[in-house]
């Protein structure tokens, strides 16, 4: 789907391309095509984001005065779509996309002075400790506790599902201040060091064989009351900022429609077991189309959301139709390209990564190798950022008035 652009804008989207081919190296896109996960390994990540950073473009969703670009949401709408379409990896989306707005929207001007930069230049790798054992889709009935003592606050629990903890060196949490009030009004945001005692970190390996996701434990972690954010309770309203932008912050439709894009290509050399091409086969035609409409619906979607964004608007509640939408659709097209390569796309190395000098040799291709490994990783879709139910609920009652 194409978008009428102003001069401008068509000059910035040639800016952007010319970068990209200058700039995207075959080892960053082949590193992005090796990755199962959403969450691409750092040694790649942060090199593709060395690379933006310098050019000025790391924080190209953050305001000018705060480093960003002040680019408008078509030109970000533009550049993700130019990114996806060039196979670039995903951005470190938990410092860059989740916190830093959180930091300049409610932050201190000192933390901003001190963050902001870090995570611009990748000093700062951060992880996110939302979910709790008993805590994932009903978020409010957190456990973890803060209790100040003078100049700290005094952190115990455990988080869950923690995203790249074993890589991280801070964590931006939500921990229970007060127990005395209504569950979501004592909740607090805090920016934590996971470098010190008392933080120990499990690993969790996906169905995958992936070491992405940990427990994390915090046994009397100490957090200066500095790295509060907002206000003491208000970390139930900032959750909320914070889980708008993860739902509906990104475009997913342009990423979808390169890997369906990419699939339906290679389709064309399969044999279809019956002496002709996979590509011509009806039943899969049928479903490449469906899935295209499902893409370019959710892509009409995200571009009214970005209108909404463009006039000055909040995201509003839509964004939990993109990610409950965005969310079935990634592991449709997961599946089909299991489908595609058949037995050999079963192949499920244990090994990672899955690229560079030790990586385990393909059968067949790269992209066979990888095919079975992003099928079961991409189950965690509908949980991730709120589960398809609660996306459901939200629609439900705010979009419907149920």
């Amino acid at each position: 789907m194409d978008i009428d652009l102003s001069p401008e804008e068509e000059a910035f989207r040639q800016e952007v391309r010319a970068f990209l081919r200058a700039n995207l190296s075959d080892r960053i896109r082949d590193g992005a095509i090796s990755s199962p996960s959403v969450f691409v390994e750092p040694d790649i990540g942060q090199d593709w984001n060395a690379r933006l950073n310098e050019r000025g473009w790391l924080g190209y969703q953050w305001p000018e005065e705060v480093g960003g670009t002040g680019w408008t949401p078509t030109q970000r709408y533009i550049f993700e779509k130019e990114c996806a379409l060039a196979g670039a990896p995903n951005l470190t989306v938990l410092g860059l996309k989740l916190v830093a707005p959180v930091i300049f929207s409610f932050g201190t001007q000192e933390q901003r002075k001190t963050y902001l930069p870090r995570i611009l230049s990748g000093e700062d790798y951060w992880c996110q400790g939302f979910s709790e054992p008993n805590a994932g889709s009903d978020l409010a009935s957190l456990k973890t506790t803060a209790v100040r003592n003078g100049d700290h606050y005094v952190v115990n629990g455990s988080k869950i599902w923690t995203t790249h903890a074993h890589f991280a060196n801070k964590m931006f949490l939500l921990a229970r201040t007060d127990s005395t009030v209504k569950k979501q009004a004592g909740i607090s945001f805090l920016l934590v060091d996971m470098n010190q005692p008392g933080i120990s970190v499990r690993p969790i390996l996906t169905l995958a064989g992936d070491h992405e996701v940990n427990q994390v434990f915090m046994e009397d972690v100490i957090v200066p009351v500095d790295d509060l954010v907002g206000e003491e309770g208000q970390g139930w309203t900032i959750a909320k900022f914070l889980l708008e932008n993860e739902r509906g912050g990104s475009c997913h439709a342009p990423k979808l429609l390169h890997d369906l894009d990419d699939i339906a290509a290679l389709a064309k050399d399969q044999p279809d077991g019956r002496g002709g091409r996979l590509a011509d086969d009806r039943d899969w035609r049928r479903r490449v189309a469906k899935l295209r409409l499902g893409i370019e619906s959710l892509e009409i979607i995200e571009l009214k959301i970005l209108s909404r964004i463009a006039k000055g608007q909040k995201p509003g509640p839509q964004t939990s139709l993109c990610k409950l939408l965005a969310s079935n659709l990634r592991q449709e097209v997961d599946l089909l390209a299991v489908d595609l390569f058949g037995p050999v796309g079963l192949q499920l190395p244990t090994a990672r990564p899955l690229y560079g000098e030790n990586a385990p040799a393909p059968v067949r291709s790269d992209k066979a190798q990888v095919a079975a490994a992003r099928y079961l990783n991409s189950r965690a879709w509908t949980i991730f950022g709120g589960t398809n139910e609660v996306q459901r609920t939200i629609i439900a009652k705010t979009v419907l008035g149920l």
